[in-house]
């Protein structure tokens, strides 16, 4: 688990988390000088709630963290507050779907698969006590903030989660390419779901693919293909999801992203037909 306290680096990782309030903060610095639109409304969100705000030199803010990364923007923060697992289900729609990311070895594979389970829709997030959200600052940042925006419960094994998901009617599906699988573009994913998503090393056990309703499997292309990483599977996964359940989007906030531009909004425009990609 995480430590007592983080550094949490950059704007959009400072917005997320004051946001959601998924952590205690215990003040924001910001570099003299670094005056936008989107630090002053950091600046006026943290003091409506009274978080301490300050200004400071950009050795200042060095000294706080490893690297060059931060960009001007740091918070100190306390550890990551977890929804009990069975607010996380009760919490959902009745077309609920919640993701639960196992055995992932590397933070900056899980922050990108959070970012796509994210912007997708996920309802939430299951981990187990040991996860790489106790690299706050990296994961936060390298998920552009949804690790600090997603509901995030805490399981002790992807059985235990299965078996609280079951109850509630959800059907239970992981990846896997075993004698039961069958390609992810087949099956109804419109229905109440959770998925657990295995690491690129030891993917999803043999006997959870076997309990599972549903394996879904990411079709290859070329049949000597190598499988797909964690992130870029559960990007696929997710946004066959939210095709599957009709593509509604709102506009979202224009923020600058990863290049320093702005993103773009979106549209609700209908989506291209999905890429069939590799198994993960």
């Amino acid at each position: 688990m995480e430590t007592e306290n983080a550094i949490l680096e950059g704007a959009i990782s400072v917005a997320a988390a004051l946001r959601s309030g998924s952590r205690p903060i215990h003040f924001i610095a910001i570099r003299e000088g670094k005056n936008d639109p989107n630090i002053r409304r950091l600046e006026q969100d943290a003091q409506r709630i009274g978080i301490p705000f300050k200004r400071t030199t950009e050795e200042a803010l060095d000294a706080y963290v490893t690297g060059k990364t931060h960009g001007g923007v740091i918070a100190s923060v306390g550890e990551r507050r977890f929804a009990p697992l069975e607010d996380l289900i009760s919490s959902g729609d009745k077309r609920g779907w919640c993701v639960m990311i196992d055995g992932v070895e590397d933070p900056f594979n899980f922050a990108a698969s959070i970012r796509s389970l994210y912007a997708a829709g996920a309802s939430g997030l299951v981990v187990r006590p040991r996860n790489w959200m106790s690299a706050a600052g990296i994961v936060a940042r390298a998920s552009a903030g949804a690790s600090e925006l997603i509901p995030t419960a805490i399981a002790e094994t992807a059985e235990d989660a299965a078996n609280a998901f079951k109850a509630a009617g959800y059907l239970i599906a992981c990846a896997g390419d075993g004698p039961g699988s069958r390609p992810l573009y087949e099956n109804d994913l419109t229905r109440p779901l959770f998925l657990l998503i295995g690491g690129e090393k030891r993917g999803v056990t043999r006997s959870f693919q076997d309990r599972a309703d549903m394996q879904l499997e990411i079709p290859y292309a070329r049949a000597t293909a190598h499988s797909l990483g964690t992130a870029a599977a559960a990007a696929i996964f997710a946004f066959e999801i939210l095709r599957q359940r009709g593509y509604q989007t709102t506009a979202r906030t224009t923020h600058p992203g990863p290049s320093g531009h702005p993103s773009r909004s979106g549209k609700g425009k209908t989506p291209p037909a999905p890429h069939r990609g590799s198994r993960p």
